[in-house]
């Protein structure tokens, strides 16, 4: 089975993955982790991609099909995948048709994960993590239980991705509403589209995404 999780940044759509991975065995393929893992390698392509990552745009097209081409190759036929950001515009939508039909596979469901952009800020602008081990915190959700100590390693240091502010935050909302929504069509137009509050509890988003893949 092969799914496509849509919905602007931060509206959970890794941790929603996540879950259909660890309970179904899915490869999850976020183009955000395999785009931040070059920016850490320094690798040209991450260089390019900082910049761009760094002002709220998106980066290219090219750039972003080449990695998940590579990453379904490593996956071997038999292994389900789940698209987490990807794809982001029309063009790439028609690159995952070709992308998939190579590899003898189509698409089963898009799962739209629908969000309110003034909780979504929120949500994004408060979050934090611990410098050590990588929890996950927020100012106003989920602070750690010792103030200032990590709950998971003690740890004492916390970090923020640098564009998790208001402003990248709205301008890649923009960027969603302007490329990414109107590629739903294409999607409805085979029937194959459904849409879950991704305001909701994450035990009912999850529940709501297993009875549409069941």
């Amino acid at each position: 089975m092969n799914i496509i999780l849509l919905g602007p940044p931060g509206a959970g759509k890794g941790t929603q993955a996540q879950r259909l991975v660890e309970r179904h065995g899915f490869r999850q393929l976020s183009t955000g982790d395999m785009l931040r893992a070059a920016v850490k390698a320094g690798t040209p392509v991450g260089l390019e991609a900082k910049a761009v990552m760094e002002r709220g745009e998106l980066v290219s097209d090219a750039i972003v099909s080449a990695l998940i081409g590579e990453e379904l190759d490593s996956m071997g036929p038999e292994a389900g995948a789940i698209f987490d950001g990807y794809p982001r515009t029309a063009a790439q939508a028609e690159s995952l048709d070709a992308i998939l039909g190579e590899r003898g596979r189509k698409l089963d469901h898009v799962i739209e994960l629908d969000v309110d952009e003034d909780a979504l800020v929120e949500r994004i602008t408060g979050r934090f993590t611990c410098a050590n081990c990588g929890k996950g915190y927020h100012d106003k959700f989920e602070q750690p239980k010792a103030f200032g100590v990590c709950d998971k390693c003690n740890g004492t240091e916390f970090k923020r991705r640098p564009d998790d502010n208001e402003e990248t935050v709205r301008t890649r909302m923009a960027e969603y509403r302007a490329k990414t929504a109107p590629i739903l069509p294409i999607y409805e137009a085979r029937g194959i589209v459904a849409r879950v509050n991704g305001m909701a509890e994450l035990c009912h988003v999850t529940d709501a995404i297993e009875r549409i893949i069941a």
